[in-house]
């Protein structure tokens, strides 16, 4: 099983998805063509993958054969795996991509692919990360407080289901459920649904009030997302 750490980079305001993967960094194959073609839509950069993909194998190139699928978040929130390249085999995709982004980008991944790795070791960094990437979206301070607080609060809480036997998304989707149909009265798929979303993830369009929830008082969903843990996971 590949055990990998997520985390995001910044390049000139887009988000790259990047894993730790035998010890160094992996950048999501689909994210750098974006960035190269200039498409917002992942679905087009993934055919442009698919086609470029082709190519190199029909050229008898191994960069295809040594990238690796590894589990990043998708804009749905659910880890889901993807097309992923360390930095040398990154830099030969970008050479087979026409773009005026290409030689910017390669500078910046020969700073970024091979810089210490150093959110192992200070997780702060991290967290400082997330906040600049909801800053650059516009988030406002107030929002991005209650939203890490919110996020700290699930990561104590997702340890907890862990603890308890909890491990497949299965397990997770449904106490999950249970948290939002007590909280809100809605499953995630009603909420989402309600709000009008589909792939985003729910909790970056909750305002303030819908925030409260998750990180104003950390002790009360622990306590009752235990309850229901040894309901499903007795022991």
């Amino acid at each position: 099983m590949k055990k990998t750490e997520n985390h995001l980079a910044i390049f000139k305001g887009k988000t790259i998805r990047r894993a730790i993967y035998q010890k160094e960094w992996w950048f999501s194959v689909i994210d750098i063509i974006q960035i190269l073609i200039e498409q917002s839509d992942d679905l087009k950069a993934r055919k442009y993958w698919n086609k470029l993909s082709q190519r190199l194998k029909e050229e008898g190139s191994e960069v295809v054969t040594n990238c690796h699928q590894l589990k990043l978040i998708a804009l749905d929130g659910k880890m889901r795996k993807t097309d992923c390249a360390n930095t040398e085999i990154m830099f030969r995709i970008i050479q087979s991509i026409p773009s005026p982004k290409a030689e910017p980008l390669k500078r910046w991944l020969a700073k970024t692919g091979y810089e210490k790795i150093q959110e192992i070791e200070n997780p702060e960094l991290a967290t400082k990360r997330t906040k600049l990437l909801y800053k650059l979206k516009g988030y406002p301070e107030d929002w991005i407080e209650k939203r890490m607080r919110g996020i700290a609060v699930r990561e104590e809480l997702t340890d907890e289901w862990n603890k308890r036997g909890a491990g497949t998304d299965r397990d997770y989707e449904i106490l999950t459920a249970e948290i939002s149909t007590a909280t809100f009265g809605l499953k995630p798929n009603e909420y989402k649904k309600l709000k009008g979303l589909k792939r985003e993830n729910l909790r970056d369009h909750m305002d303030d009030f819908e925030l409260i929830p998750q990180c104003s008082e950390k002790e009360l969903p622990q306590k009752f997302i235990a309850l229901k843990i040894q309901k499903v996971y007795p022991g």
